[in-house]
C-alpha cells in the first residue's frame, strides 16, 4: 500500500488498485435464464435427431464439460449426449444455434447495482467484459462503466466466474483476481496456482468484502 500526505501533513493510504473489471456473465448477469434456454435447446435439438435425453442427462453433461474445463462448453455437452458422432453433433449444433441465436436476456444480480455505485463513489473505475453496452444500458448500469480504462493491468482487479477464461488470463496479465462462484461454473476448482484466485466469493456482500480487502493491502 502507498501513502501520500494530505493537508496538515496527514498520511492517507492509497491502494495500488484503481479499477475493478467485471466479466459480466456470472458476476453481474446471473445468466440463469440463458443457461436454462441453452439446456432446453440442446435437449430439444438432440430429440429432433432421435437422441432422447432428460434434464438429469443434460445437467450431467454440463457438469462434465465444466469439470473438463472444456473451451467450448456447448459442443462438449452435445458430444457427450450424442456419443460424439460427428454428423449428429454438427446437426445438433446448427439446431441449437438456430434456437438460441436471437436470445437476448439479462438478469441483474440482486444488489450488484448498488455495489457498483458504491465502488464508483470510492473513486474506482469499472470495466465490463463480455457484454454489449446496450444490455448494460437496459439494466440501468451502463453509465457506471468506463469504455476504455487505459490503466496498467497491475492497477486492476478482475471479477469473473470462470477459472480458465477469466481468472487464469487475468493473473497472467498481472491483475488481482476474484472468482464469483455462480451458475454452471460454481463447481470449477483450480488445477494449478495459475488458476488460483486471490479470493473466492458466492454473493454480493462477500464480493464487496473481498474487494475492500484487496484495496487495503
Amino acid at each position: 500500500m502507498r501513502e501520500h500526505r494530505q493537508g496538515a501533513g496527514r498520511l492517507v493510504a492509497l491502494s495500488q488498485y484503481r479499477a475493478v473489471v467485471f466479466d459480466i456473465g456470472g458476476a453481474v448477469d446471473l445468466e440463469f435464464a440463458r443457461e436454462m434456454a441453452l439446456d432446453g435447446a440442446i435437449a430439444s435439438a438432440c430429440g429432433l435427431e432421435g437422441v432422447r435425453v432428460d434434464q438429469a442427462m443434460v445437467e450431467d453433461a454440463s457438469d462434465n464439460a465444466v469439470a473438463a474445463f472444456a473451451p467450448d462448453l456447448q459442443r462438449h455437452m452435445i458430444e457427450t449426449l450424442c456419443g460424439a458422432e460427428p454428423a449428429t453433433v454438427a446437426r445438433v449444433l446448427r439446431r441449437v444455434a438456430a434456437m438460441t441465436g436471437n436470445l437476448d436476456v439479462f438478469q441483474l444480480r440482486p444488489g450488484i447495482d448498488d455495489l457498483l455505485k458504491r465502488l464508483t463513489a470510492r473513486g474506482l473505475l469499472l470495466g465490463a467484459l463480455g457484454c454489449p453496452e446496450e444490455r448494460l444500458a437496459r439494466a440501468g448500469i451502463a453509465h457506471l462503466f468506463t469504455v476504455s480504462l487505459d490503466l496498467p493491468t497491475q492497477a486492476c482487479i478482475l471479477v469473473g466466474d470462470r477459472l480458465d477464461k477469466d481468472i487464469a488470463p487475468a493473473k497472467a496479465a498481472g491483475m488481482a483476481t476474484i472468482q464469483f462462484r455462480s451458475g454452471r461454473y460454481r463447481r470449477q476448482r483450480p488445477r494449478s496456482e495459475a488458476e488460483t484466485p486471490d479470493a473466492v466469493v458466492t454473493d454480493v456482500p462477500e464480493l464487496e468484502a473481498a474487494i475492500t480487502a484487496l484495496l487495503g493491502r
